[in-house]
């Protein structure tokens, strides 16, 4: 049958037509804007300049406010600033700084700067009050009078909130002000003159881009404390133009650029200094006429439309191609050469889309029903787990060596060894089974048969559980050729074998859904899906675990109801809160507790796009861990804020104290200065060890013996013990191994042995046992001493807790203590308890898995 709709050909005047629509589309969205910013920070940050020689910045960084105090300072350290800049020889001194309103020491910062000659002053262009007109906030008048030249130190934001470059002359009606940077660099600019400009109107004249030489920090920099403390060489400045203004976080104007975005800005003072920069060194960059690229556009559009109808399909690709490269190359050449910004996105994506449109215009219309179904397979994405025995062994081996990182390997194509390392071809065993692994020991072999070739591979694991466990995931991989694969490569190709293909495609869509509801409920997160109510329609099996909830009672409840039960709140409601990211469409994140743990909770809106039903996905993480750590750090900071602070202040008083009489230092001082010293050492010795065991693996463990362990913690306190008249009793004859780090556990021992030794009274008795319990290795430390309260007891372990009893009798601590012991037990999967009675002692005892233990 003859279908006048399988000859559609392709025109000119058609392919002209829809490539011009196009490109009408295209300026309606901010695709092409944003592109075009793309395309020049690519630009200017692979091709960047180096930064003139002379000009330098002062920064007001967090070293100054921490010397000179809360801003604003008294403007006599502007004055002093200048007299130093001076004394340095600096040429040109430019403020980012603004003083609108008069002060004390304006006479002082005045003669400052006429004393220099050449400081310049900047005016902002902002309301006075809320809801007033754009006034100019210059200078206070004193200042204003002395300044050598005043600019604006307005920076332009484009589109997508990025500094690019700034206007040269800003500012109210006919009075325009050069830009802090034309000021300094050209004093003898001329604003244009706009003379019919109402007062009122904002006016902003000859826009330049600013091609920056490189992030925060490319100019150099130097602290503004430091240069009033005359610490920085003089030559530093000397003939420079240097510009003063606030770096320091949080403090002053920050923009993002193409070298940084959002993740490390740039102060509004370093951007004028690398405009000063750019301007000096001839390298700014004017925007051509938007006209220009309408006029490019055009001429691709032309230039395709006659060629492509009359390429052949394999000429299309290039001819596009090569339109992009060259407009492209002439975009860099022009910026890079003319220094003028050509914008050539929209030519650029045209002559990318003419590519699919002349093609699609030559394809074929036949086969529906293959087109049908693979564009519903295009619809909804898929996993393939590939089938190891399709890998070449080469690739195997390397993809394993990656993975396991085995300590030998081997690799032979027959008698041919193509790669080994401490195997050789006589270990290659002669009875092996193709495609099944053969563990030996610690060494695994296969044999894999590929065409008329035989490869051989073996690998030598280490000698431990983890070897052994990487012997039984070896042995769960694919190596069969499955029949797909075979069918592949069947010679014969019509169109039954595809519409198989897409048939068998089909079913593995299904299987993906199956693999998504399956990678759902295996998430670490936990998800809920709702309909356009809020009612919820899935739930993971975390959701039901954290909020005890059975599957059948989630699914059909509201998930302001299910939430308001768990975490109610007063202001805004669950409820609320869910109704307005339904109605608003806008995503939401909100901190949650649920039996007494805390989440965060991220409602985000959804819709289908085969119809217009919509929803909401809820996922929940658990951040109870993260949470302990920021509670953790804050109780850290307070306890070197006060405890480790205390000591160091004391020395440093008694040290001043004896500086001032070193003729009559008594011993006694000498004492307590060692005292204070030792506390300190012993603060810092216990917040490190304690931060050592928190970071403790099981890749620092091995083969360790406790009773060595104890013997050697006895042996480290006995001498404390006996100067204090306690006897240490140590009970034990059995060998004892286990798989930690002895290191650590002998540091527990002697915490618990010194704590005993402390608080217990002379010629009494600490008894250590050390002996095995079923499983467990066993050690008990039992003193005579003051005891524990019963209310102490539940916080005993928590971290920079102290005993009311022990404080009061005057024995300090640092709280860290115990605290090291209890982690470095748990490190090792082991438990600690404590029975104790006041005023008659107390007993901790440790309980350790053993190695190997006996069924």
């Amino acid at each position: 049958m003859n279908r006048d709709w399988l000859h559609i050909k392709t025109t000119p005047w058609t392919l002209a037509l829809i490539l011009l629509s196009c490109t009408l589309l295209l300026e309606l969205s901010s695709l092409p804007r944003h592109l075009d910013y793309w395309l020049y920070d690519q630009t200017i940050t692979t091709f960047p300049g180096e930064p003139a020689d002379d000009v330098a910045i002062v920064a007001i960084d967090e070293l100054s406010l921490d010397r000179l105090g809360r801003w604003p300072w008294p403007r006599s350290n502007h004055a002093a600033l200048i007299r130093s800049l001076t004394e340095a020889g600096a040429e040109t001194i430019v403020f980012d700084i603004l003083f609108p309103e008069p002060s004390p020491d304006d006479a002082d910062l005045a003669n400052a700067m006429e004393a220099h000659g050449n400081v310049i002053l900047p005016v902002y262009l902002a309301p006075s009050e809320s809801r007033q007109l754009l006034s100019e906030q210059l200078p206070a008048r004193a200042l204003a009078n002395t300044a050598a030249r005043i600019g604006h130190a307005h920076v332009e934001l484009d589109s997508d909130g990025v500094a690019r470059g700034l206007y040269l002359y800003n500012g109210l009606g006919q009075q325009l002000w050069p830009s802090l940077s034309l000021a300094a660099f050209a004093p003898e600019a001329t604003p244009p003159n706009y003379e019919q400009a109402p007062a009122f109107m904002n006016i902003r004249d000859e826009y330049r881009a600013v091609p920056l030489a490189g992030g925060a920090g490319t100019v150099a920099t130097y602290s503004y404390t430091r240069v009033l403390e005359q610490t920085t060489p003089a030559e530093a400045f000397r003939d420079k133009t240097v510009f003063v203004g606030a770096t320091a976080a949080g403090f002053g104007d920050v923009l993002p650029t193409p070298f940084s975005g959002l993740s490390r800005p740039m102060s509004g003072v370093e951007f004028h200094a690398s405009t000063f920069s750019a301007l000096a060194q001839n390298q700014l960059v004017e925007p051509a006429p938007r006209w220009l690229s309408s006029v490019i556009t055009l001429c691709v559009i032309l230039g395709l439309a006659l060629s492509l109808p009359r390429m052949r399909p394999s000429h299309t690709l290039f001819t596009c191609l090569l339109s992009t490269a060259v407009l492209f190359v002439a975009f860099v050449l022009a910026l890079q050469i003319g220094r003028i910004w050509v914008p050539v996105i929209d030519a650029a994506l045209i002559a990318l889309l003419a590519l699919p449109i002349s093609s699609g215009f030559r394809l074929s219309q036949t086969n529906r029903f293959l087109n049908r179904q693979l564009d519903n397979l295009a619809q909804s994405p898929y996993v393939t787990m590939p089938d190891h025995g399709t890998y070449h062994p080469r690739l195997l081996l390397e993809h394993i060596q990656e993975l396991f990182e085995p300590e030998g390997w081997i690799l032979c194509d027959g008698a041919h060894c193509l790669t080994s390392r401490f195997l050789s071809p006589q270990d290659v065993p002669s009875d092996l089974t193709p495609r099944q692994w053969d563990h030996r020991l610690n060494d695994s072999w296969l044999k894999l048969e590929q065409g008329d070739k035989t490869f051989v591979l073996g690998l030598q694991l280490s000698n431990d559980l983890q070897g052994q466990a990487i012997q039984r995931y070896l042995n769960h991989l694919r190596l069969e050729i499955p029949d797909s694969i075979q069918q592949a490569r069947s010679p014969k190709e019509n169109i039954s074998a595809r519409i198989q293909k897409v048939r068998f495609a089909t079913e593995r869509l299904n299987q993906m859904q199956q693999f998504i509801r399956r990678s759902f409920e295996h998430m670490p997160d936990g998800i809920i899906v709702t309909d356009e109510l809020g009612v919820i329609r899935f739930a993971n099996r975390h959701i039901e675990h954290w909020f005890r909830e059975p599957m059948p009672s989630l699914n059909g409840l509201p998930l302001p109801r299910l939430l308001e039960g768990y975490d109610p709140r007063e202001s805004p409601r669950w409820n609320e809160i869910i109704a307005e990211t339904l109605t608003l469409q806008q995503s939401r994140t909100i901190d949650l507790q649920i039996h007494g743990k805390d989440f965060l909770i991220h409602i985000a809106p959804f819709s289908l796009p085969d119809n217009e039903q919509s929803g909401l996905i809820a996922n929940i993480s658990d951040i109870s861990e993260l949470r302990e750590q920021q509670r953790q750090h804050r109780e850290a900071v307070d306890f070197i804020s006060h405890d480790v602070r205390s000591p160091l202040v004391s020395q440093l008083a008694l040290i001043e104290q004896l500086k001032r009489d070193p003729a009559n230092i008594a011993p006694q001082q000498l004492e307590q200065l060692g005292r204070l010293a030792r506390r300190s050492y012993n603060l810092a010795e216990e917040f490190v060890q304690l931060a050592r065991a928190e970071q403790l693996t099981e890749t620092r463990f091995y083969e360790c013996e406790l009773l060595a362990i104890a013997e050697n913690a006895r042996d480290s306190v006995i001498e404390q013990a006996v100067e204090k008249g306690i006897d240490l009793q140590l009970q034990g004859t059995e060998d004892l191994w286990l798989k930690g780090n002895p290191e650590l556990l002998e540091r527990a021992l002697i915490n618990l042995l010194t704590n005993a030794v402390q608080y217990s009274p002379s010629g009494s008795e600490v008894d250590i046992q050390v002996y095995q319990a079923g499983h467990q290795a066993v050690v008990t430390i039992s003193d005579e001493g003051s005891g524990i309260d019963p209310e102490e007891l539940p916080h005993l372990f928590d971290r920079y807790r102290r005993q009311r009893r022990t404080e009061l009798s005057g024995v300090q601590g640092t709280g860290l203590g115990l605290s090291f012991v209890k982690t470095v037990v748990e490190k090792h999967f082991g438990t600690i308890a404590v029975a104790s009675i006041p005023d008659q002692g107390s007993t901790f005892t440790l309980k350790l898995p053993i190695l190997d233990p006996l069924p």
